[in-house]
């Protein structure tokens, strides 16, 4: 029987859990822990397993190295670049993700968002409640604006279908040429995208190609009255050079879902204090759907493993 180690909340009830667990009687023995980042206490959690599930907590290489019967590792998250790669691929180890699961929770929040920012619902609501007026905070549409699209894979492509849905001209830009581009949706370069698009919307994976990406020289490419948002990966941005774009001007605003580091955030983090921005805590992904769908596809890779032909391999 395999030992199979739960490293943090999948975002579902203990019954739904136990429902996804009840087919493996006999295959497999889970155990769960809470999540941690304590190195020594997660050497510990993995001596013994075979296989490990985790979502976006860090696993790192030497937390990989002490797990001496570790064969498996299930990720439920579409990112991998908190684990500990070159550890799993120099041991064999395969590495499955959950791409998928949050294609239209993202999708949506980047919708949220962009809506909440042309119109200003923060703002309002702040006026609202102290008994204020909208004086000064006429909104705009989305309709008849240009979004573009930096990665146009399966969350980039349905945020394309929720834009154009909105009577939005859709951009978009990708490092990987795969299946055409939809009808309504007009392929740019980098640069034209920048200089044309409304709305930018990050939904690039980060890499060596990606990190740093959108520094100061490449927001200010961006018109003064267009918005970025980032459901990326916060090192995408350069922190810093976006507050120093938000203080002078170069953009209208932004919404960012993802930071360098995981929320919480230190209170002296300068992004906090920058204006018209709209942050949230690294929430895109996490809906009752989507946490649902997330867990069916994390134990469909694990039987898979469990039958010797893992699937949705990084």
């Amino acid at each position: 029987m395999k030992k199979v180690v739960i490293l943090e909340s999948l975002g579902i009830s203990d019954e739904e859990l136990k429902g996804f667990q009840q087919p493996f009687e006999g295959a497999a023995a889970f155990v769960s822990y809470p999540k941690t980042t304590d190195i020594p206490a997660l050497k510990e959690e993995v001596k013994d397993a075979h296989a490990l599930i985790l979502a976006n907590m860090p696993l790192p290489e030497e937390v990989i190295e002490a797990a001496e019967k570790l064969e498996f590792i299930d990720v439920a998250f579409t990112g991998v670049d908190h684990v500990g790669l070159a550890a799993a691929r120099g041991r064999n180890i395969p590495v499955s993700n959950a791409s998928g699961y949050s294609n239209e929770s993202v999708a949506e929040l980047v919708l949220g968002m962009a809506l909440s920012l042309l119109r200003n619902i923060p703002q309002v609501q702040e006026r609202v409640r102290a008994g204020a007026t909208k004086e000064g905070l006429v909104g705009g549409e989305l309709k008849g604006k240009t979004a573009g699209i930096i990665g146009f894979g399966k969350i980039g492509s349905r945020t394309g279908e929720l834009m154009q849905a909105f009577g939005a001209k859709v951009l978009a830009t990708r490092h990987k040429s795969t299946a055409p581009f939809p009808d309504y949706v007009e392929e740019a370069g980098m640069e034209d995208l920048l200089k044309r698009s409304d709305i930018v919307v990050l939904h690039c994976p980060l890499n060596d190609s990606t990190r740093g990406l959108m520094d100061y020289e490449k927001l200010s490419l961006m018109k003064p009255s267009a918005l970025l948002i980032n459901v990326a990966r916060g090192p995408v941005v350069v922190e810093i050079d976006l507050v120093r774009a938000l203080e002078e001007g170069l953009i209208a605003g932004a919404g960012i879902d993802v930071f360098d580091i995981e929320p919480p955030l230190p209170l002296d983090t300068p992004l906090l204090s920058a204006p018209n921005t709209l942050l949230t805590p690294h929430v895109a992904f996490a809906t009752r759907q989507s946490m649902t769908l997330r867990a069916e596809i994390v134990f469909e890779n694990l039987k898979a493993w469990l039958k010797g032909a893992p699937q949705n391999l990084v």
